[in-house]
């Protein structure tokens, strides 16, 4: 009766999780202690139990018993087909309980759940690098060996990482891909072209119903929202901080993991942040491609005209909680304010 209702008594000692069954909890502790005891007899791969076994053995025989009857699409689990499924249906019923996302799998769901708590539970035993996801972690594992198992079945070319080998197939797509005819610039969906083409256009179809700000995606009205909710839905899992958007929280973990994965080509500097590195090559470009439409004056940092542009607009969106007076820049402000608290950080 308990199962019908609900009830899980069965507590993992090392992640609290809980289960419905003691045999579902074994399998699951093999997760922390990386025991698999069922061996393939064909390509020797290891899993956890039985089940999953019988599965990857029609990998062999190419056995798909599971047919889509909307696109003819063969599956070799039953899951995998109702998976599917939800590409056509458009039923998305995990939803995150943090920030409303909706997800098609509750895998997807458990992954994306991370970004909130900033857990990160597959490590590296050969550099300690921490990562979210089992499949990043997997394809990061290569980089410390030659293999390259990630085959191109077009040109047999080889890589050492997944994300590696999609990036490559583009080059074999590229019929099946949309151009930006202003700007030429590539994208792999006509959705992510159509989001693009309102930085041309200067449409912002989305609008804030509180400050009547506009955004060209509803991704980015949900985001901006928080500012005015004071939501800050995203915890770091070392340190407890909280932010209010998810790469905001990952650049923030690099300061605890000291990780730079952005790289200079010309000088060899890391950085945290792509932003940082996108600043710094232009400093070896003196590229200054932000331009104000008024005076013509000329930009490397998108944020620098912006703050610019409020001189023309005279617009002051920084104010002084101790006697409300307004700024234009947020550093102006910062400066003023130490004329309340006295403070006096150059000395002569």
């Amino acid at each position: 009766m308990e199962i019908h209702a609900g009830v899980k008594p069965f507590k993992c000692g090392i992640c609290d999780k809980m289960f419905g069954y003691s045999s579902d909890l074994k399998i699951h502790i093999m997760v922390h202690t990386g025991d698999k005891p069922y061996k393939c007899e064909v390509c020797e791969k290891m899993f956890r139990n039985n089940g999953y076994l019988k599965t990857h053995m029609m990998v062999h025989t190419g056995d798909k018993p599971f047919k889509c009857e909307l696109c003819d699409k063969m599956f070799i689990e039953k899951a995998s087909l109702e998976k599917h499924m939800r590409l056509h249906t458009g039923d998305k019923p995990f939803k995150c309980e943090l920030c409303d996302k909706l997800f098609r799998t509750n895998s997807a769901l458990n992954s994306h759940t991370r970004i909130h708590t900033g857990e990160k539970p597959f490590k590296c035993e050969v550099c300690n690098k921490m990562f979210r996801h089992s499949d990043t972690f997997k394809d990061h594992m290569w980089l410390h060996t030659d293999n390259k198992p990630f085959k191109c079945e077009h040109c047999d070319k080889t890589f050492q990482q997944r994300c590696s080998l999609k990036n490559h197939m583009r080059s074999h797509t590229e019929d099946k891909s949309f151009k930006c005819e202003i700007c030429d610039h590539i994208f792999q969906q006509s959705s992510h072209l159509k989001v693009h083409m309102s930085i041309h256009t200067g449409v912002k179809p989305f609008k804030c119903e509180l400050c009547d700000k506009m955004f060209r995606t509803n991704t980015a009205l949900k985001s901006h929202t928080r500012i005015h909710t004071g939501e800050k839905p995203f915890k770091c899992g070392l340190c407890n901080k909280m932010f209010r958007h998810s790469n905001t929280l990952m650049n923030h973990m690099r300061l605890h993991t000291e990780d730079k994965p952005f790289k200079c080509e010309l000088c060899d500097k890391k950085f945290r942040k792509m932003l940082s590195l996108k600043n710094h090559i232009r400093l070896h470009a003196e590229v200054k491609p932000f331009k104000c439409e008024i005076c013509d004056k000329m930009f490397g940092h998108s944020n620098g005209l912006n703050s610019h542009m409020r001189i023309h607009s005279r617009d002051k969106p920084f104010k002084c909680e101790v006697c409300d007076k307004l700024f234009s820049q947020y550093s102006i402000l910062n400066k003023h304010m130490m004329i309340h608290t006295r403070e006096k950080p150059f000395q002569c």
